[in-house]
């Protein structure tokens, strides 16, 4: 499920930046690929609806706790156990 969560990630922020998906990785830093913070809110939306989950962030938190793709990875992943568990 873990190698699933990057490549829908990964996949999903592509899309909202234009870029080629193989061009991130779990250490690219959210703050050098120019994603917006209406993206990042876009993103989180999309990973909510893809894994069916609930990330409880507003934008300016995602921002403060979010630096790179690895630790969105991270947050679905936890959020995706812990749904699994109950």
């Amino acid at each position: 499920m873990s190698d699933t969560i990057f490549a829908e990630t990964a996949r999903i922020i592509a899309e909202k930046i234009e870029r080629d998906p193989t061009d991130i990785s779990p250490e690219t830093e959210l703050s050098t690929i120019d994603i917006q913070s209406l993206e990042l809110a876009e993103v989180i939306f999309d990973l909510e609806d893809r894994f069916e989950i609930e990330i409880e962030l507003n934008a300016a938190d995602a921002w403060e706790q979010l630096k790179t793709v690895g630790d969105v990875c991270d947050a679905v992943r936890g959020l995706v156990e812990k749904s699994a568990s109950a």
